[in-house]
């Protein structure tokens, strides 16, 4: 695999800055600083290969726990059980701030760089709307990095 050529990604309405990638921390974990817009966040989802939790350092975000709701604000840690079934939103008014980690890493940081949008390195700013999310193929490219997404049933 190539070296990444920047830190920093924007997907689902997330700016993620790698701070470090499993590789950097001898496969012990990656760290991930996510700027994320108002209402967005991430789906449903699991991954029984990554351990995952989030230390929000500003605003205010709803995570989902395997049916739970845990309203989090700054300051706030919340550890998603290993192949738990999550999600999250900023449910502020202004941009939020998360780290998250992973361990080992692998698979988020296979996702985050391949479903991401690269953006110039140590990007602060989160980007204009450009439109919507090609769904089908974040998917894949979660499945292929071991990420599963939960989606509800498309309505017809």
């Amino acid at each position: 695999m190539a070296a990444p050529q920047t830190d920093t990604y924007h997907l689902l309405g997330n700016l993620l800055r790698f701070h470090a990638r499993s590789p950097d921390t001898g496969g012990a974990y990656c760290l991930v600083e996510t700027l994320t817009a108002p209402g967005a966040g991430a789906p449903p989802n699991r991954h029984p290969s990554d351990d995952e939790a989030f230390y929000v350092l500003d605003g205010s975000f709803e995570f989902m726990i395997e049916g739970e709701t845990i309203t989090a604000t700054s300051g706030s840690f919340v550890k998603v059980p290993n192949g738990a079934v999550h999600a999250f939103k900023n449910v502020g008014q202004a941009p939020g701030r998360l780290l998250i980690i992973n361990s080992p890493g692998r698979v988020h940081d296979g996702f985050f760089s391949e479903a991401g949008d690269p953006m110039p390195a140590g990007t602060r700013e989160l980007p204009p709307p450009s439109g919507e999310p090609d769904i089908p193929r974040v998917l894949e490219i979660g499945r292929r990095n071991g990420l599963e997404f939960l989606l509800p049933p498309a309505e017809g």
